[in-house]
């Protein structure tokens, strides 16, 4: 990890450390919003107590994210456009990252002061597409080239039906479990178990489903959230020692070669598909030129864009073997030839055969540039672990006794939490971000409904209105300091 500071000018080392020091902030954040929520019905039930299972829910986010890959973080990333990634070491790339990280650290703040669960995923994404529509703006850009509004609109689908999924599942469960064992201790809430058969804790069997959902409640936030902290530090790396990390410098002889065959074989492709493809890539007519310091990737520079990969890396068995400048040129060529290919896959004239390959070596050129070191893994998934040991009271309160007129009962606490796992694991599959927030807290209220304990109108008020408006605001924030920091590039 500290090699990383080798090298490297005393100003732009400060930067980096305040850069990071950002992004763990919001991570140490993310865990008074969404890793409380993870534990708050094992705590409200009396389970576990507090400080045991913020540890044990820290334990199981660090695995989360250890284990989780990095499919979420790129998901995350490429919600910007590709000509701001490629040129993310420049004053705006870094004017991008600074801007968006304190747009959303403020709004997560300002509403767990309040106690409020919103959504640190709807605040990041927000603060991504707010600089990213500010960029398109400030360089002239066409607004619908200014954010990545395919990839915007498969997470913002998520973000809206994930929650209306878990109130439903949830409240579902529940009923289920009424009808099944209606006489059941589980339907009891604390207070009731306490007074009724003078006894703190669940009965054993409850409690043990209760802790266990909650603790894998706590590795799908980790493999889900976790890995949006993953996403930011890499842009932050990239942006201030590219030298270092915009390749893989620990990519196989074998993983390069990959990447050489996949460029080779989407150049094949694209030959085969000339009829298709020849006018929209200019296929045959590349001039190969080299692409200047802002350049914007254009599907018609794609045969040079493969013939300048192939010659950089061309006979080289480690990327150390290229100069700091080849390796970012590298990852351009990289970068355009995937987003390039994602436009070709979205053709309607394309068999799905076609397009299920033009997939696969899509996966295979980006191999060595979608990474994460280990050591990233683990300062993310401290961060989370510590914020969740600073600040899960209030959020806990607020799941707990807030959202229903009455207090949750451990049949309720089961039902959302399997119900948020199950959510949350699902979009790991599809590599979809998703609010364990907004899951959790629609789970807890679709059982209030279901157990007809009805909803306290005040703290529903409050949830929906911070989900409404943590996008739009965020968005508004970010873009408003980018705009100021472009000023003084």
């Amino acid at each position: 990890m500290f090699d990383l500071f080798s090298g490297i000018d005393f100003w732009v080392g400060v930067s980096l450390v305040l850069a990071l020091a950002f992004v763990l902030a919001f991570e140490f954040i993310n865990g008074f919003h969404d890793t409380a929520n993870a534990v708050a019905t094992v705590i409200y039930t009396k389970a576990m107590s507090p400080y045991r299972a913020v540890i044990l829910s820290g334990i199981f986010n660090f695995l989360g994210v250890l284990l989780g890959g990095v499919g979420v973080a790129y998901a995350i990333v490429h919600l910007l456009p590709v000509e701001l990634l490629i040129n993310v070491n420049s004053g705006h790339g870094l004017a991008m990252v600074f801007s968006l990280l304190a747009a959303a650290i403020a709004w997560n703040l300002g509403t767990w002061y309040f106690g409020i669960p919103s959504s640190s995923s709807h605040t990041l994404i927000g603060s991504i597409l707010g600089v990213g529509l500010a960029n398109a703006l400030i360089t002239d850009v066409p607004i619908g080239a200014g954010v990545n509004w395919q990839k915007a609109i498969d997470i913002g689908l998520s973000l809206i039906f994930s929650p209306l999924a878990g109130f439903l599942v949830a409240a579902l469960l529940l009923i289920g479990l009424k009808w099944l064992y209606p006489l059941s201790n589980m339907h009891k809430t604390p207070e009731t178990r306490r007074e009724v058969d003078e006894k703190k804790h669940p009965p054993f069997w409850n409690r043990l489903v209760l802790v266990l959902s909650a603790m894998t409640v706590s590795f799908v936030h980790g493999s889900n959230d976790g890995q949006k902290g993953i996403g930011l530090i890499m842009l932050v790396l990239i942006g201030i020692v590219p030298a270092k990390f915009v390749l893989d410098l620990n990519s196989t002889t074998y993983q390069i070669e990959r990447t050489r065959d996949a460029a080779i074989h989407l150049g094949q492709f694209y030959q085969r598909h000339t009829d298709v493809l020849g006018e929209m890539l200019a296929l045959g007519k590349g001039d190969g030129s080299e692409m200047p310091d802002l350049y914007r990737c254009e599907p018609k520079q794609t045969d040079a864009t493969l013939k300048g990969l192939l010659n950089d890396i061309q006979g080289i068995s480690s990327y150390t073997e290229l100069s700091s400048d080849a390796r970012v040129q590298v990852r351009r060529y990289l970068l355009c030839l995937d987003d390039t290919a994602k436009k070709v896959g979205k053709l309607s004239n394309l068999p799905d055969r076609e397009k299920a390959d033009l997939e696969k070596l899509r996966k295979d050129l980006t191999t060595t540039t979608e990474y994460a070191p280990f050591w990233v893994i683990i300062a993310v998934a401290l961060a989370l672990g510590i914020g969740t040991m600073v600040g899960w009271k209030r959020v806990v309160l607020t799941v707990g006794e807030k959202i229903g007129k009455q207090g949750m009962t451990y049949a309720q606490g089961i039902s959302a939490q399997i119900t948020a796992t199950a959510m949350i694991g699902m979009a790991n599959l599809y590599s979809l971000p998703v609010s364990t927030t907004h899951v959790l807290s629609s789970g807890v209220a679709g059982t209030m409904v279901a157990n007809r304990s009805g909803l306290q109108g005040g703290t529903i008020r409050n949830i929906v209105l911070a989900w409404v408006l943590t996008l739009p605001v965020s968005m508004a924030l970010a873009a408003g300091l980018f705009w100021l920091a472009s000023r003084f590039l």
